[in-house]
């Protein structure tokens, strides 16, 4: 007997577990179109992984009562979130906003200043996401993201501490300073499978 409803195509799509989140200079790979960062770019052990694809939409209604006559979109936006539990120097500072790719190497020594936050720093962001069979990846590249975050760390008796964060695809078109030409058909980045 044949099996009904929303039986299996394909067992290697399934995702199960997180991605790798890696994070680098977007002026440095701005140029880049596919993924540019390794895994060495990667801010380490996560709690949770989670691509956000936010759309507002315009509904033009007309008629007595109303009813829907089209929709189209107005607003765009994607994200990367993320809560990572390695607090270290680099991680802390990318969580307020900083470029850590200079100062923030050593993963014991170092320091945050609080107060007097400024825009983030332009960073490319690419969350690598690699299928249980172990030879597929989807790729989410953002080349030109800002972090938005209140950083909250709870430490617990029993687990470890993990700090959101929220990495925002911004405009990489050539309309703006720092974006480049390549993206112009595709301005917040696009997601990709190899």
């Amino acid at each position: 007997m044949s099996r009904q409803g929303p039986v299996t195509k394909d067992t290697s799509t399934i995702a199960i577990g997180l991605m790798q989140i890696r994070v680098g200079v977007s002026a440095t790979h701005i140029a880049a179109p596919t993924p540019a960062l390794s895994s060495s770019d990667s801010i380490g052990a996560l709690a949770s992984t989670k691509f956000v694809g936010n759309t507002d939409w315009y509904k033009l209604e007309s008629g007595f009562p109303l009813i829907e006559d089209y929709t189209v979109p107005i607003r765009e936006g994607a994200a990367l979130e993320c809560a990572f539990k390695e607090l270290t120097p680099y991680n802390m500072a990318l969580a307020n906003g900083i470029d850590p790719s200079g100062s923030y190497a050593d993963v014991h020594s170092g320091e945050i200043v609080l107060g007097g936050r400024v825009a983030p720093a332009y960073l490319r962001v690419e969350g690598v996401y690699t299928y249980p069979n172990g030879s597929n990846t989807m790729t989410f590249v953002f080349p030109r993201a800002q972090v938005s975050a209140n950083v909250e760390t709870d430490f617990t008796s029993e687990d470890s501490a993990a700090v959101t964060v929220m990495f925002e695809s911004k405009n990489a078109t050539s309309d703006v300073s720092g974006g480049n030409a390549i993206w112009d058909d595709k301005p917040l980045g696009a997601i990709q499978w190899a």
